[in-house]
């Protein structure tokens, strides 16, 4: 752009760049005089935020806080979380790209504290109804829910709304929290926590594929707890057969549905959406012989993860950069095979970025790549409403979209765009809104997560039958 200048090109980790270039000089000048006055010191008064340069600062200022939210560079949050817990601070880390041996060190110390240490790379929680980092609207109500996945977590609380009800505290754990070095540390808190809490009824654990060591290390302080338990531990093993106490869960669908009527709902006041069959017979007739792959570009790890498995039950050929069998993760992540599933919310995607549901220019990028490839037929997708998202997740993604689909168009080829709204009725981003812009640019929304990953995976099968 013709902007690098030589203090430019000096600069390091921790400056400050801006960088101006307006239509005359004048303009450029008044640009400069606003920068000033906004970064110009002021002093607080009562309405206006009272900024701390140190944790121990903020605690002077409010002594009555008892839980730290951290989101600095990796490099540094290690640090910060270690003298939030010497400070009896509870800690949500939303901070990624720490190190496996600082994790398990902190959730030690914050363990023997009995606080709770949220993350790493703790993307979602609710607790007494205020929502940090990234979460939705939800109303308030008797399950909790434990989540060693942000997206995963995020969609069973939209789906227990849907379903009216709601949710008590939303505890995450970050995504390493059931491998094998880990242990559960923070999910066997939090779950004991949940256990002694009056205003929950009715536990969720939500987790990526867990180590099956640490898993039963969970389920045997599950049964323990005189409360249901509903378990969704995504992985391509079907769950296990429900036991007294425990309720286990395939998908993200039914975990919301087994915790609604754990809590007393009635199945048939339900409003459930089943596949629409007809719909994908129609699609099956249009895609060609060579159109025969999924391409999935999520914001959401956990909802990738569904999507993928799903995939997994009927072909042999899916890829992606989470698949929990190296033979199958992708070699070059810009590459894609067969059936590919990305999380762009993944470290190798985020380090130093934007978190996709916050800038989605990597996912355009690659959008606009796969619609060139003839092999694809249905390009998958999530668009995540909420706090901490982009205010128009669907809207930034339209003029790729309508590209993407006049590359298949100059080609004469069909192209299915499957995407899924996560959202409730109360986000200020307007589920109804998002999901009419979809209808709009011609793109198939589903009413779920788990029936996008369905309908994705049933629009690219080649029998012609239908199951």
């Amino acid at each position: 752009m013709g902007l690098l200048s030589e203090p430019i090109r000096a600069s390091a980790s921790g400056d400050l760049l801006i960088v101006i270039e307006g239509n005359s000089d004048n303009a450029n000048q008044e640009a400069l005089i606003a920068i000033d006055t906004l970064l110009a010191p002021t002093a607080a008064g009562p309405a206006q935020y009272i900024r701390c340069a140190t944790l121990a600062a903020g605690q002077r200022q409010q002594p009555q806080s008892n839980l730290a939210l951290i989101s600095v560079n990796g490099i540094y949050a290690v640090r910060e979380a270690r003298q939030a817990l010497q400070l009896g601070l509870h800690v949500m880390l939303f901070s990624d790209n720490i190190s496996l041996e600082d994790e398990i060190a902190l959730k030690r110390q914050a363990h023997e504290q009995g606080l709770l240490l949220m993350g790493p790379d703790c993307g979602t929680a609710i607790i007494n109804g205020v929502v940090l980092g990234f979460g939705n609207n939800v109303r308030r109500g008797s399950i909790g829910i434990v989540g060693a996945s942000g997206t995963g977590s995020q969609e069973v609380s939209t789906r227990i709304h849907q379903f009216g009800h709601g949710i008590s505290q939303l505890i995450g754990t970050g995504g390493r929290d059931l491998s094998e070095p880990v242990g559960g540390l923070m999910m066997l808190d939090a779950l004991n926590m949940l256990a002694e809490d009056p205003d929950t009824r009715v536990i969720v654990l939500v987790s990526k594929p867990p180590a099956a060591a640490v898993a039963e290390r969970v389920l045997t302080r599950a049964r323990a707890v005189e409360k249901p338990v509903v378990i969704w531990f995504a992985g391509p093993d079907n769950p296990r057969s429900d036991e007294p106490g425990l309720l286990f869960a395939g998908n993200s669908k039914q975990a919301a549905l087994n915790a609604v009527l754990a809590a007393g709902a009635q199945a048939e006041q339900l409003a459930l959406h089943p596949l629409n069959w007809p719909l994908i017979g129609d699609i099956r007739a249009q895609l060609a012989g060579p159109q025969r792959y999924i391409r999935g570009l999520f914001c959401g790890g956990t909802l990738c993860d569904e999507a993928m498995f799903l995939a997994m039950e009927k072909y042999p050929d899916v890829y992606s950069n989470i698949h929990p069998d190296p033979a199958f993760r992708l070699a070059d992540l810009s590459q894609s095979q067969g059936h590919t599933f990305l999380d762009f919310g993944d470290d190798a995607f985020t380090n130093g970025k934007p978190h996709p549901m916050i800038d989605p220019g990597l996912r355009i990028q690659r959008l606009l790549h796969e619609a060139r490839d003839p092999q694809v037929g249905v390009i998958l997708m999530d668009f995540i409403l909420g706090y901490g998202a982009h205010q128009d997740p669907v809207g930034v993604m339209l003029p790729a979209i309508q590209q993407a689909q006049a590359t298949a168009a100059a080609e004469n080829r069909p192209l299915v765009i499957v995407g899924y709204v996560l959202g409730t009725d109360q986000d200020s981003q307007s589920l109804q809104r998002q999901c009419q812009m979809l209808t709009d640019a011609g793109v198939i929304w589903a009413s779920s997560s788990t029936n996008a990953g369905l309908l994705a995976r049933e629009f690219v099968c080649q029998q012609k039958e239908l199951h």
